[in-house]
């Protein structure tokens, strides 16, 4: 099948942008600069060893859209294309996902609930779990199911059980993703296989990122998107499962969230790492390669790796420099005092200006 063209697309991987703690966008600080840089170079190389992702050429590799984004805020560390469109793939299975997460916290299903499997289930293409009709499962087996095996025959199982259908089902994750504010995302299946000229799953990397920030709030989320390998189907027809996003091993506390590939989509990741009590979340949508599918997905890994390795950083930048704030508000609350009573005060001029650029990191 022809593989898909798109005139948005950049001829090369663009440098993205860098925001907050960035080394781009960011306000030039009043004080200790060099000690800021020297801070920054240390902790980015410190974080440069967490990840052993098997390095492959990056030349000629185009992408739809990438971004980096405080898990815990939604902040945005770093982006390049973010609003450009693109096709999920599979990465859609995070929508039904969220969908039946909310169900269940709702009280409306639980995770033990058994699903019966319909026609319509059966036999839908790509990557599957070879559902047959009539089977039960749990939802808590399927959702596994549709996030290591990225199976699509789940995906409307589940769509099925929480909607009546799968069109009804597409309906509540488009509203879903209107009430996140993604904007420029319209769903068409809830699974993410399409096919030839569509029509497509479409969204942007910030739009994934919304979703996954809601999504990371959820530990029952990252249960999921945590676990390597699952036994689905114990017995004679079982199927072992094992995660397709090779970051969960290969970076240090990575533990989400998922991977996507299609002709019509190229590669797709959204990854999530935690760091102490700091949280990424990186999104590389719409990877393509020269070289073929599996350079292009291994691409994707390496962008998705070196997004959360920077981002973490900068978080890290952040929290010494708040450290810092906190150790010189102490030292100087006294003299702070005593400049409400002299008419002409003692704190130093600099310190409102370091105030306001630390207060202004995270205003987007």
């Amino acid at each position: 099948m022809p593989q898909e063209e798109d005139d948005h697309r950049a001829p090369t991987l663009a440098a993205p942008k860098y925001y907050a703690i960035g080394l781009a966008e960011k306000p030039n600080p009043p004080t200790n600069a060099g000690v800021r840089r020297l801070i920054l170079a240390t902790l980015f190389l410190g974080l440069l060893s967490r990840t052993s992702v098997a390095a492959v050429s990056e030349t000629g590799a185009t992408y739809d859209g990438t971004i980096c984004v405080d898990a815990t805020t939604g902040a945005v560390l770093s982006e390049s294309k973010a609003d450009w469109p693109g096709h999920p793939a599979s990465v859609t299975k995070l929508m039904t996902m969220l969908l039946v997460l909310e169900d269940i916290q709702a009280g409306k299903t639980t995770l033990n609930a058994p699903i019966t499997i319909t026609k319509a289930s059966v036999g839908t293409g790509g990557s599957m779990v070879w559902l047959a009709a009539g089977e039960t499962f749990s939802a808590d087996a399927l959702l596994y199911a549709l996030m290591l095996q990225s199976a699509n025959d789940a995906a409307v199982a589940l769509a099925i059980d929480r909607a009546g259908s799968a069109p009804a089902f597409v309906t509540r994750m488009n509203a879903r993703a209107a009430e996140l504010g993604m904007t420029r995302t319209h769903f068409v299946t809830p699974n993410g296989l399409t096919y030839g000229q569509g029509p497509h799953d479409t969204t942007s990397a910030r739009d994934l990122a919304k979703l996954s920030v809601a999504l990371c709030k959820m530990p029952a989320a990252l249960k999921y998107t945590s676990a390597k390998t699952y036994t689905f189907r114990p017995g004679l027809k079982a199927v072992n499962l094992v995660n397709h996003n090779r970051l969960l091993t290969s970076f240090k506390g990575c533990d989400g969230l998922k991977t996507g590939w299609t002709v019509a989509a190229n590669a797709s990741m959204i990854t999530t790492a935690r760091e102490g009590d700091a949280r990424v979340i990186a999104v590389v949508l719409g990877c393509d390669s020269p070289q073929g599918a599996k350079a292009a997905q291994r691409v994707r890994d390496q962008m998705a790796a070196r997004l959360m390795t920077q981002g973490l950083a900068r978080l890290a930048l952040l929290e010494a420099e708040k450290a810092k704030l906190r150790a010189l508000s102490a030292r100087t609350a006294p003299v702070a005092s005593a400049s409400k009573a002299g008419p002409k005060g003692t704190k130093p001029a600099e310190e409102s200006g370091f105030f306001d650029w630390l207060g202004g990191l995270f205003s987007f």
